[in-house]
């Protein structure tokens, strides 16, 4: 099929309702196909229901995790004080929250997941390309959150039964209860998956303020162990604030938007429920920013904590809560660590895969096989070696994904939002030959200005201690900025090669076309 000119949205395909959003006409056949199925269909207007609460909490329950704590507590480690890290965390919350709320906006105004809403600018069958990459980094959250879980069973109930449990013999470095307790974990996160999207919502609506309730208490017993506040707000930063910290503060703003990144992506697989844009916009604003600047307050005062009372800063907080000998306060923390990974890596790192798998082939890949395979993956990326340190966490890891995700979040707010004005058609969404369709399904342009981006955001970048050294030593300069470096690079040529090459056409000109 060769590329064609964008047409007029068929007048009967699809209905937009006074309040803007759109679904399929009443009575018009639902889109189907090869590139259609149950999961990936729009989300009819009366089932998009949650409101402002719902999307606040479910922000509250992601935010107010264990890897986020070791956000903030990592920049600890790596020698901010608790200023610094807080501002840190609170400026790449704010900025990442911009493409988070203009992704998001597809959702409730047509239904659809983010494979789907990438189908505009990657094409039909392309969109498998962003949708694979952020599937792949689903699995590497998925996996880090996973033994995050299981770290915390092994810890903590090692405090619990003893020497038999915490000291039993090791397999591949671990002791093998460590490796049951992530067995554990997996199997708890795969039982909650298959009851579907309604579960994880009520899940998430009562799991949010338990979670912030369990950082309170760990705050307060750690100021009590140190003799007041005042120890935990002392602890001198050790780069203070002049070319040392400058060094360290752009990979870490990096970094911390590239922990959101993914999500900024497909946001849309949650919005599309959405009963309006007040409710995705509000509801993201206000759960986002401030409840990760608050849980980054929690986290740098008690790991400056952790650092005055045992001479050491204790970054990860399951092995900070090990060293209580009060029997309860064991059982509330592994309660509370569980809760909290669990709301987390359920809604961020296994329902977004699993629609993106299921994009590959949808005839063949449904919701529930799409997430049995993240978490097959989630296993195979080797998770404990990605979080072994907090070096390789946050530069590495954090900063590799941001660059390559924020690549993709560039040429889908210039599709959308500059170049369509917002309007696309839901039919053509789903069929070969439509507008969507391109050069045999693939948009060539959005995968130049992929590679191209990709290319400039991590190709300068230290992999360690993934590999050694950068792939492209000529290209470290940009390394440390590298999600912005991929969103303003790959959004700056897509637009030049679509208006280039007569795609240009803007959302107001295809509606009176």
């Amino acid at each position: 099929m060769t590329d064609t000119a964008p047409t007029a949205i068929p007048p009967s395909s699809q209905l937009t309702l006074p309040d803007g959003r759109v679904e399929i006409s009443p009575g018009a056949p639902a889109p189907s196909g090869p590139y259609a199925n149950e999961d990936l269909l729009p989300v009819p207007v009366e089932k998009r229901t949650w409101n402002t609460y719902n999307f606040s909490a479910l922000w509250v329950g992601m935010a107010h995790n264990t890897a986020s704590w070791t956000l903030a507590s990592g920049l600890i480690a790596v020698g901010m004080d608790w200023k610094q890290a807080v501002f840190t965390i609170a400026l790449a919350n704010v900025i990442v929250l911009v493409p988070m709320l203009l992704t998001g906006h597809a959702g409730p105004k047509y239904g659809i997941p983010f494979p789907v809403f990438a189908r505009a600018s990657f094409g039909v069958r392309g969109a498998n390309l962003p949708a694979v990459v952020r599937a792949l980094v689903a699995c590497g959250w998925f996996g880090i959150q996973t033994w995050i879980g299981g770290e915390a069973i092994y810890f903590l109930a090692g405090k619990l039964i003893g020497d038999s449990w915490a000291n039993a013999s090791h397999i591949g470095g671990y002791a093998w209860t460590m490796w049951l307790s992530f067995a554990i974990f997996w199997a708890i996160q795969v039982a909650i998956i298959y009851r579907g999207m309604e579960t994880i919502r009520r899940f998430e609506n009562w799991a949010a303020p338990f979670v912030l309730l369990g950082a309170g208490v760990m705050l307060w017993w750690m100021a009590s162990k140190a003799g007041g506040f005042g120890p935990l707000l002392d602890q001198p930063s050790k780069v203070g604030y002049g070319a040392d910290f400058w060094k360290i503060f752009a990979p870490a703003l990096m970094g911390m938007i590239g922990f959101w990144s993914t999500l900024s992506l497909n946001i849309p697989d949650f919005t599309r429920y959405g009963k309006s844009q007040k409710a995705q916009t509000w509801g993201q604003a206000l759960g986002l920013p401030t409840t990760m600047t608050l849980f980054a307050f929690l986290s740098v005062m008690v790991t400056s904590g952790s650092q005055a009372v045992y001479g050491e800063a204790i970054w990860d907080p399951v092995q900070l809560a090990a060293k209580t000998d009060n029997v309860f306060g064991l059982l509330f923390a592994l309660v509370t660590v569980l809760v909290a990974t669990l709301s987390v890596n359920v809604a961020a790192n296994l329902v977004s895969p699993a629609f993106d798998f299921s994009n590959i082939a949808p005839r063949k890949i449904s919701f529930r096989a799409g997430a049995l395979a993240t978490c097959v993956l989630g296993v195979l990326i080797f998770p404990w070696k990605l979080y072994s340190d907090p070096q390789g966490y946050i530069f590495t890891w954090l900063g590799l994904v941001g660059g390559l995700l924020g690549t993709v979040a560039g040429i889908l707010i210039a599709d959308y939002w500059i170049l369509r004005r917002g309007k696309l058609d839901l039919v053509d969404l789903y069929r070969a030959g439509g507008r969507y369709w391109y050069d045999s399904g693939w948009n060539w342009r959005a995968v130049v200005a992929f590679l191209v981006g990709g290319v400039l955001a991590v190709g300068g970048a230290n992999f360690a201690p993934l590999v050694d050294g950068r792939p492209i030593p000529a290209l470290s300069a940009l390394a440390d900025y590298g999600w912005a470096v991929g969103l303003g690079t790959s959004m700056l040529l897509y637009l030049v090669l679509m208006v280039a090459t007569g795609k240009g056409r803007t959302g107001a000109e295809e509606a009176k076309a």
